[in-house]
């Protein structure tokens, strides 16, 4: 079977050939329309990442004078900015989503040079002043989510032994990890969290061995961050295993074992952009956001989830929508003994701070 993407790249090559006399007509489709782009580094039914945004992008369909064109399975290298071309000249795309952490540079940033006119928002948090006055970036502080993933795992574990399939040690994985732990220990000082990274945002094989083996050492909650979680939620459940989820709900994969779980909304965000465009305004360039401002919500809890766990989770969840709570507040240190914060100090979940988290906090097994 033909890959339509694959044709649409190949057309694009060809328009370019022949001084791309046919991207007239093509633009014409999309006349009086705002066309904007999204790219998935995976598929768009993962359970995970890029599901999450491409359930924002069916939303948006629904939006008058919007179009959205889409492309998925898109690798992290020269591929994606072939895609953003392809957007750009052959769709008529004037607002882009590349959503994948390595898309931004040199990729994105590239394109955003070359085509001064296009606005280009990369989802991640890596937009500096420095950049294309057309780029900018967008993220939500889903470690709360990750904390309350923890109040509950605290209450559902009988090993005090809690275990994390992470991808990559960058800070917003690093947040995700401190936080699911730190809420645990909320309830009980004495439980640990063995994080096991897998170097990549989405490998099956090593997913599962990194979740085996987090059981295998005790472990009896699992949550993770990598670009699917359903490979760690299924293999957990069938281990007998409780299992937080991240990214979308994954509770029909376990439905038993499925505890609660941190979701993106990226809904809001992607409105603000384009409805920006539409007034004929430039997007916000650095857009923060979290379960105060709707970028985040937490999964329906599960029916193992006990009626103080809930108390517990939903007493800290009101504190959260107040704006400014503090997971990482001292007095803390780090796995290896190094202070991170004293005692009355904190970082409040919009501090420039926590962008840049290089450690794992103590009561994490595991090294960067």
């Amino acid at each position: 079977m033909t890959d339509p993407f694959l044709s649409r790249r190949r057309l694009l090559a060809g328009t370019a050939a022949l001084g791309l006399a046919g991207l007239p007509v093509l633009r014409a489709k999309a006349a009086g329309k705002l066309t904007v782009g999204f790219i998935y580094v995976g598929p768009k039914d993962d359970y995970g990442y890029n599901q999450a945004h491409a359930q924002a992008a069916k939303a948006l369909k629904g939006m008058p004078g919007i179009e959205v064109t889409e492309e998925e399975r898109v690798p992290e290298t020269n591929a994606v900015e072939k895609t953003m071309e392809s957007m750009i000249n052959l769709d008529g795309a004037s607002l882009l989503f590349p959503t994948s952490f390595g898309y931004y540079s040199p990729y994105m940033v590239a394109q955003a040079k070359k085509n001064p006119k296009i606005q280009f928002r990369h989802c991640g948090g890596l937009w500096t002043e420095k950049d294309p006055a057309n780029a900018g970036s967008y993220f939500g502080y889903i470690a709360q989510g990750q904390y309350l993933n923890g109040i509950v795992a605290a209450h559902a574990s009988k090993s005090k032994k809690i275990g994390f399939v992470a991808a990559k040690p960058i800070p917003q994985v690093l947040n995700n990890v401190n936080a699911f732990l730190l809420g645990a220990q909320s309830v009980d000082p004495s439980i640990t969290c063995q994080v096991i990274f897998t170097g990549e945002w989405s490998l099956a094989v090593k997913e599962a061995e990194a979740t085996n083996a987090l059981i295998d050492g005790g472990a009896d909650v699992v949550t993770c961050h990598v670009d699917s979680p359903k490979v760690v939620v299924e293999t957990a459940s069938r281990r007998g295993a409780f299992v937080c989820g991240y990214h979308v709900d994954q509770s029909p994969l376990a439905p038993q074992k499925y505890l609660t779980g941190a979701e993106w909304n990226w809904l809001p965000i992607y409105k603000g952009f384009i409805e920006a465009m539409q007034a004929g305004k430039v997007p916000e360039h650095f857009v923060r956001g979290g379960l105060a401002d709707g970028y985040v919500k937490m999964s329906p809890y599960g029916p193992a989830v006990s009626d103080a766990a809930r108390k517990n989770a939903d007493a800290v969840k009101a504190e959260m929508l107040k704006g400014g709570y503090q997971i990482i507040k001292g007095p803390l240190k780090d796995n290896a003994g190094k202070e991170i914060l004293a005692s009355g100090k904190g970082y409040p979940e919009k501090a420039a701070e926590l962008e840049s988290t290089n450690y794992l906090v103590a009561g994490v097994k595991g090294s960067v």
